[in-house]
Parts: C-alpha cells; sequence; structure tokens
C-alpha cells in the first residue's frame, strides 16, 4: 500500500501549477494527498515515506536542481507526522480533522524557517537572493526582505496548499479505508 500511495503521489507531483500572486518557483500540487492519507490509514512514518519516494522520483525530473523536492519533503513530513500522530490518539474523525489541520498549521509555520534556513540558502546557487525577493516584489513592491517574503507569501499558501489537501482526504478516506485495509472485497 506504501508503494501505491508513493506512486500516486509521485504522478500528482507531476501535474504541479503556478498560482496567482506567488512567484513562479512556487507550485501548487496535491502529492500530499497519498501520503497524508498513509499517515492517517497506517501511521506517520509510512506518511514520512511517501514523502520521501515521491520526491526521490521528481528529483529526476526537477526543474530546480532538487531544492524544490528538498523543500517539498521538508514540508511534506511537517504535515503528515503531526496528522499521523494526533489520528493515532484519537482515532475518530474529529481526530483527522484535528491532525490534518494541525499539520497544514505546523507545515505553514515551520515553512518560514526551513525556508529561510535551509531551502532558499540552496537555492541561491541556481538564483540569486535579489533576483528571488525581487520575483516577490513583482507582486507586492513592499516587501523588503526574505523574512516578509515567506510571512506575506510562502506561510498563507502553505497553509492553504495543506488545507485542500487536508479536506479531500477527510472528505475521501472513509471510502478508501477498505481499500487500503485490504478489505474491498468483503462485504460490509
Amino acid at each position: 500500500m506504501t508503494a501505491i500511495l508513493s506512486a500516486l503521489s509521485s504522478v500528482l507531483m507531476f501535474f504541479s501549477f503556478n498560482v496567482p500572486l506567488m512567484p513562479s518557483f512556487i507550485k501548487m500540487d496535491l502529492s500530499e494527498l497519498p501520503a497524508l492519507i498513509a499517515s492517517l490509514s497506517m501511521g506517520p512514518v509510512y506518511g514520512a515515506i511517501v514523502c520521501l519516494v515521491k520526491n526521490i522520483v521528481n528529483v529526476f525530473s526537477t526543474t530546480t536542481g532538487g531544492v524544490g523536492e528538498l523543500s517539498n519533503f521538508i514540508l511534506g513530513v511537517l504535515f503528515v507526522v503531526p496528522a499521523g500522530v494526533i489520528y493515532r490518539m484519537r482515532s475518530r474523525l474529529s481526530g483527522a480533522i484535528i491532525g490534518s489541520v494541525t499539520g497544514a498549521a505546523c507545515m505553514a509555520f515551520l515553512s518560514v524557517f526551513t525556508n529561510y534556513y535551509v531551502v532558499y540558502p540552496i537555492y541561491t546557487a541556481f538564483m540569486p537572493m535579489d533576483a528571488i525577493i525581487g520575483m516577490y516584489k513583482a507582486i507586492n513592491p513592499r516587501v523588503e526582505n526574505l523574512w516578509q517574503c515567506l510571512i506575506i507569501f510562502n506561510m498563507p499558501f502553505t497553509f492553504i496548499k495543506g488545507m485542500v489537501s487536508a479536506v479531500i482526504t477527510i472528505a475521501v478516506y472513509k471510502k478508501l479505508t477498505p481499500l487500503i485495509n485490504g478489505d474491498a472485497g468483503r462485504s460490509v
């Protein structure tokens, strides 16, 4: 099941798209959806494995020198692990909702620090920091530094991205549970 969800996640990552009001190197995709399903159904370690596998697969067709995949992996783990841990403690719909929202909030908040201290410093090997900030300034001329860019743009975008995956997961999770647990052929 981990392999199937990893493959699905890898395919979904290929279908990324630009988002209005965001720099062109920031993409929206639904590849955390299978990772969140794995984390809720099998545990947080499996969700993290799905995040790892999808990024390893996608690094071979990257346009960011692997930096985008590194960021996607870090943020994906920050999303699915808290969600899976909370759901393990409270295995009901409310636990899935609380876990998913908490995971999305953790991912969004911590994205500021992972981007500032890890991802963007590596990304400057491909694009100068002035050019990166310039892409944000083209959208909002009032931003002056990377902290502002990350707080004004990345944090809300990351939260919304997590919540989209959370809402879809909550909507389909119960229908997928028999398939995940291998009970699809049994009568209920």
